[in-house]
């Protein structure tokens, strides 16, 4: 329960008007209350289960106090809940711009609220429910959400949102990816719980086209260091990817898993290094991805080399039995990014522009050596 004696000094700072349906409402000013706060910073209120509907307090000082079941409705624009414990409150009102950094909303009713431009930042989201609610330019950074509903919300404008801390999944309903336009990162629809076949087809439900088409980077775990630097960077320019060790599943056969890769994703990047090169599950993918190919007369197959030489690039051998063919020199006349030495942020930029450039493009098989115009260079 509140403290009464709170509850009073923030009725009492303030001139008390009748609401629109009667009962006792906080007119426009809170200056003495937050006078207060600042004679006593030692003490952090409890207005627990307080109700404090229709309550008018822009700009109130609310920070580190219990509001935990608290009722807030109203004007409550600009308002301080820094630090602020809020479980199983319920905030319906007007918190356009209202700072709830570090606040703790676990099981809290935000539904239908308007929360444009608030700060929730590092805030506890864990059983919230934002349905109905209005985000725009709201703040996420490092937020922790678990069980939280997102329903019928638009998503598209929230800031730092991949940014967010999943403790479990949450729930996020079709009305919200067709505000949002499909415009989510994929990062946070996969920390919800969202499955990556509904994530890689999300923007064609709602029109979008995809800039970027779906890669499957497949690589040595001795490669990891840079496979994660890869992913990280294609995944911040928009390019919709899985890795190949990350999707390996127990109780599947390598070549099964290999060949559901090559059929969901448009695009196989293959880093070919020296720890991978004379592999089978390499040999393996470039005869999947190459019958791909084939089939579909578009590229499909992506090699990058990794700590190799030009030479022993040149001498390499892959050859596929079911077409006679050495498939590495097949893939040879394509331009390989060499990303040797990608601890130098330069060398490595400039190979990363090359790739994105080249995934963004849809390149049939005949033209797929000369579209990209560039030659191997040594």
């Amino acid at each position: 329960m509140a403290n009464l004696e709170h509850l009073q000094i923030l009725k009492g700072s303030v001139r008390i008007r009748k609401g629109p349906f009667g009962g006792e409402s906080f007119p426009y000013f809170v200056k003495a209350w937050n006078q207060w706060r600042e004679e006593n910073p030692g003490i952090e209120p409890n207005l627990s289960e307080a109700n404090l509907s229709g309550a008018n307090l822009v700009a109130a000082n609310l920070s580190k106090t219990d509001l935990s079941r608290a009722l807030l409705s109203g004007d409550l624009r600009s308002l301080n809940l820094t630090g602020a414990n809020l479980r199983g409150a319920d905030l319906s009102g007007d918190l356009r711009g209202a700072n709830l950094s570090r606040a703790d909303l676990s099981g809290a009713n935000l539904s239908h609220g308007n929360f444009s431009g608030a700060d929730l930042s590092h805030s506890n989201l864990s059983r919230v429910n934002l349905s109905g609610s209005t985000l725009i330019g709201a703040i996420f950074d490092n937020a922790r959400v678990e069980y939280t509903h997102f329903e019928n919300v638009d998503l598209s404008n929230v800031k730092g949102i991949e940014t967010t801390k999943h403790s479990g999944p949450s729930v996020i309903d079709i009305k919200t990816i067709y505000l949002s336009k499909g415009k989510i990162p994929a990062i946070f629809l996969r920390g919800a719980g969202v499955p990556d076949n509904f994530i890689v087809f999300m923007s064609s439900l709602v029109g979008a086209s995809f800039e970027f088409y779906s890669c499957f980077i497949s690589y040595s775990f001795k490669d990891q260091e840079f496979a994660d630097r890869l992913f990280a960077d294609l995944q911040t320019n928009g390019v919709r990817c899985w890795f190949a060790q990350h999707d390996m599943q127990a109780g599947k056969t390598v070549h099964e898993q290999i060949d559901t890769a090559i059929r969901l994703h448009e695009r196989l990047l293959l880093i070919v290094s020296s720890a991978s090169i004379n592999s089978e599950w390499v040999k393996t993918e470039i005869a999947k991805a190459r019958k791909r190919e084939i089939k579909e007369r578009k590229r499909v197959l992506f090699p990058i080399r990794l700590n190799i030489s030009f030479d022993q690039l040149q001498e390499w051998e892959c050859f596929d039995a079911d077409r006679g063919k050495d498939s590495a020199r097949e893939i040879r006349e394509y331009y390989i990014p060499d990303f040797t030495g990608w601890k130098n942020h330069d060398k490595y930029q400039q190979e990363f522009k090359k790739l994105l450039r080249d995934l963004k493009k849809e390149t049939t098989i005949a033209g797929a050596a000369e579209a990209s115009g560039h030659e191997l260079d040594e």
